[in-house]
């Protein structure tokens, strides 16, 4: 029997799409600028580019501006692909179908969380470190272990869409297809309808999380205006 491809909204596919480009960008230059500066524990025969860590930079930059959209796209229009009020109970039922979904959204949720000890843990770096033989900052080592555990979490993410969803999901991404109610024209008209609703204070009706998932949000939206206003103290 033929699959039928699941349908992704197109922001979703977009928000997502352009996350995962920048993230892997910035992973693989981080690696790097790692080799190039550090090695301690392995390195490889990479290129001698002295401009890598402001390539670095420049990627995990452009993943920290669209990072918040994801978050708040996520964590509300997409908040069913996230952890529930009763995935822990969920967790007993090894084996079944709906324990392969709940591992799925813990592994969703823990990967904004790991992107986002990522991207803080880059914005207290001093992109002067490195290239001055500084290795022992405790941001750097920070950063090192998040650079680690970003990698575990993109395969883990990948292989557990791949077992809930098959081929078929992961390719759903990457169709570019829309339905007319997903139609980039409309978008103003949602926006407008949004602020509209906010004024008149009926926002939340459309906005309502479960608690874990509220604090979640909040932990990580905190997090990235700290990334913000902190290194303007430094």
């Amino acid at each position: 029997m033929k699959s039928i491809q699941p349908y992704q909204p197109l922001l979703l596919r977009i928000l997502h799409g352009l996350t995962g480009l920048f993230l892997i960008a910035a992973i693989l230059t981080a690696f790097w600028t790692y080799d190039l500066y550090d090695g301690r524990w392995g390195r490889i025969p990479l290129p001698s580019y002295k401009e890598i860590e402001g390539l670095h930079g420049t990627f995990g930059l452009c993943t920290l501006l669209i990072f918040p959209t994801f978050v708040l796209y996520a964590f509300h229009r997409g908040q069913k692909r996230l952890i529930q009020p009763d995935s822990f109970s969920k967790l007993a039922e090894v084996g079944k179908p709906i324990w392969w979904y709940t591992l799925n959204r813990f592994t969703n949720t823990f990967t904004l969380f790991a992107l986002n000890f990522a991207l803080f843990s880059g914005k207290m770096m001093d992109e002067t470190w490195l290239p001055k033989g500084e290795l022992n900052h405790t941001w750097y080592y920070a950063h090192l272990i998040a650079w680690v555990i970003m990698v575990v979490s993109i395969a883990v993410h990948i292989l557990m869409n791949a077992r809930v969803g098959g081929l078929t999901l992961l390719l759903s991404m990457l169709n570019w297809q829309f339905r007319d109610k997903d139609s980039p024209v409309l978008w103003s008209t949602h926006l407008s309808r949004w602020w509209t609703n906010l004024r008149r204070g009926s926002w939340s009706k459309g906005f309502q999380s479960p608690l874990a998932l509220a604090v979640i949000e909040f932990i990580i939206l905190l997090s990235i205006t700290a990334a913000w206003i902190i290194p303007l103290f430094k």
